[in-house]
């Protein structure tokens, strides 16, 4: 699937391991995000100031890298943290943190995505940090988006699962209903993110997620990403167009390696 999802990429390296007469180790998830994010981390340079993702995947990477400084094959790095979750893992990691008030432009950024089309365009902040994700992520030189093949969709939204945009507490339901009547003929469904207890979930910044699910594409990308925004009261939405440079994907064949 990964192949011949790949072929829209611009380039693309397929690292997979040689065929074997052993029974196939059945790999889990989260060790193919393991090996997705291992890969990434070798693109990391002595010096360079790095964009530290979230999730479950970004987690991986950002342990590496706390390894590989502790051991000297990393030096005089600068994480520049995309939530307060990841602030508080690479201080325990102890590396060296900044901003982008002091660091407005960073050399690379590695991060998870919830979901890819062919065209390396991405779904994130399922996790609930899209905003300081995409600010992060939009001031670096290459940013290396990790993944495991479940996220691999034929068009964005095509997972069935949420497609997150965060918004104002103030009149939040109003601002719900304008994002679900704009994508009303792609089936959408705005329902407001809850924190498992019954609340409603607080973004780092202080705001509410509303997840939009779609039945179908929402067509041109630029045209939705220009409409959401439009809307009074949001923030930012989980579209990362154009944004990633290198898609790394971890599969059951081996690691896929795609480039615009």
């Amino acid at each position: 699937m990964a192949i011949a999802w790949s072929e829209k990429a611009s380039s693309m390296e397929v690292l997979a391991s040689p065929p074997s007469l052993s029974p196939p180790v059945i790999l889990t998830q989260d060790e193919l995000k393991k090996i997705a994010a291992y890969k990434a981390v070798e693109f990391v340079e002595s010096g360079m100031v790095l964009g530290l993702g979230t999730g479950s995947t970004a987690k991986h990477a950002v342990d590496r890298i706390g390894d590989l400084l502790r051991l000297g094959k990393l030096k005089n790095i600068v994480g520049i943290p995309t939530s307060k979750k990841t602030q508080e893992q690479a201080v325990s990691l102890g590396i060296p943190l900044s901003d982008l008030d002091s660091h407005p432009s960073i050399d690379l950024a590695i991060d998870g995505a919830d979901e890819v089309d062919p065209y390396l365009n991405l779904v994130k902040g399922r996790g609930g940090s899209l905003l300081r994700e995409k600010m992060v992520e939009g001031a670096c030189k290459k940013f290396v988006c990790i993944v495991d093949e479940s996220k691999l969709v034929n068009h964005l939204g095509g997972s069935g699962l949420a497609m997150p945009v965060e918004v104002v507490p103030f009149c939040w339901k109003f601002t719900a209903r304008k994002l679900q009547n704009m994508f009303e003929s792609s089936g959408c469904v705005a329902k407001l993110r809850n924190d498992g207890k019954g609340e409603a979930f607080v973004s780092d910044n202080g705001n509410y997620i509303v997840d939009l699910y779609l039945k179908k594409s929402i067509g041109d990308l630029v045209v939705a990403s220009d409409g959401i925004l439009r809307i009074a009261g949001v923030v930012e939405h989980g579209m990362f167009l154009d944004m990633a440079t290198t898609v790394i994907v971890a599969g059951e064949l081996g690691i896929t390696i795609n480039n615009k």
